[in-house]
């Protein structure tokens, strides 16, 4: 498959290069950078297919109704068709969805002026339930025949099963706000993860890749090594996805996210898939770490955004003790700088796991097993 827009868009750094020659040239570049620690770095665990799995999908729209993505450093939009990251039925949405909005003249917001109804369009989709939420990121929360503009993109698509207003007026980079309005559905869509069912809203964290996803989970419980009796706690839990996953084989899991939404989507979760052994904290994770020093934890999941942990976090951690730590990373980068505070104080690691979450980009997902030195 080749990319046209590949020098135009510069999302994809590695679209039109064979998918093993990609791997080669991210395993020996995080080989590199992973090398003063003197550890096994595992080959990279690919893709069969690795195209269509984008699960999320972010767009804006032009005054001609054409959609695409930001051109590299910059706020120009690149008008795309179809995109090779994204599935069959989102694209065919982002089509259908362009169509529609030309049709009620729904008003494309300028940056520039700070004029206009619609910033973005987001898709959110599950590979297992064929479900999908589109997320219109607007400046105001009233929308005249938002009615018939869902009665006509749900005819249209019918894998669409809620429709959401997300109202952010504010000029910024940051897409979404936390004011939003559902006018179709009920605000979320349902997927199957690991044998356990998630609800998933416009703000959720939640894996992009759900095959690799799969992989890199079970890589996880094996790396633990949990046993009966143990106490686990999931940091940066997010949606509880990780944790919900390890409570199959735990004694006990406590999660804790700062975001207060997704600590309630959390809650429902373990609600919906009946898990009675894992309970949510809505604290910062470093907080909450020190202010429970005592409590007995056998092992600690660490699972933070790109910009990796902090030292204090790493600090509040080892006054847990817990005798293991996994942690997994979406940037090795600051991975790399968080495990030398980690050998200072007394962890340590022999293997490097990567996964390639990203297939065509420059991106990997890493997981290392941290063991307490006696």
């Amino acid at each position: 498959m080749k990319c046209l827009i590949e020098k135009k868009c510069g999302s994809c750094q590695y679209i039109n290069k064979d998918y093993n020659e990609q791997l080669k040239l991210k395993y020996n570049k995080y080989k590199n950078l992973y090398k003063p620690f003197q550890v096994k770095v595992h080959e990279i665990v690919g893709m069969k297919y690795p195209y269509q799995y984008r699960n999320k999908v972010i767009v804006a729209f032009n005054q001609s109704y054409e959609y695409g993505l930001y051109e590299e450093k910059s706020h120009r939009i690149v008008p795309i068709q179809s995109c090779l990251l994204h599935d069959d039925e989102t694209n065919y949405i982002l089509n259908q969805l362009s169509l529609i909005l030309k049709r009620y003249r729904v008003s494309i917001y300028d940056e520039k002026r700070n004029k206009g109804f619609l910033k973005y369009v987001l898709i959110r989709r599950t590979v297992m339930t064929n479900q999908t939420l589109v997320t219109l990121v607007v400046t105001d929360s009233m929308f005249k025949g938002s009615k018939n503009f869902c009665n006509e993109l749900t005819k249209r698509c019918p894998s669409v099963k809620s429709i959401v207003l997300n109202i952010n007026k504010r000029k910024t980079s940051i897409v979404l706000s936390k004011d939003e309005k559902i006018i179709y559905g009920k605000g979320f869509i349902v997927d199957e993860l690991c044998d356990l069912t998630f609800k998933i809203s416009s703000q959720s964290f939640y894996q992009i890749n759900h095959e690799q996803c799969e992989k890199l989970y079970s890589k996880v419980i094996e790396l633990l090594e949990i046993k009966d009796k143990d106490v686990v706690l999931d940091t940066y839990c997010g949606i509880g996805t990780i944790g919900m996953i390890v409570s199959k084989y735990a004694y006990k899991v406590i999660g804790v996210e700062f975001n207060h939404q997704a600590y309630k989507d959390a809650i429902n979760n373990a609600k919906m898939n009946k898990l009675n052994n894992i309970r949510f904290i809505n604290q910062d994770a470093t907080a909450f770490m020190s202010e429970n020093k005592d409590m007995k934890v056998d092992c600690i999941i660490m699972d933070p955004p790109r910009s990796g942990s902090t030292k204090e976090f790493i600090q509040s951690l080892r006054i847990m003790k817990p005798k293991k730590v996994i942690y997994v990373s979406c940037d090795p980068h600051t991975q790399v700088r968080d495990l030398k505070e980690f050998k200072r104080l007394g962890y340590d690691f022999k293997d490097i796991y990567l996964y390639d979450m990203f297939p065509h980009t420059n991106h990997i997902e890493s997981i290392v097993k941290l063991s307490l030195n006696n």
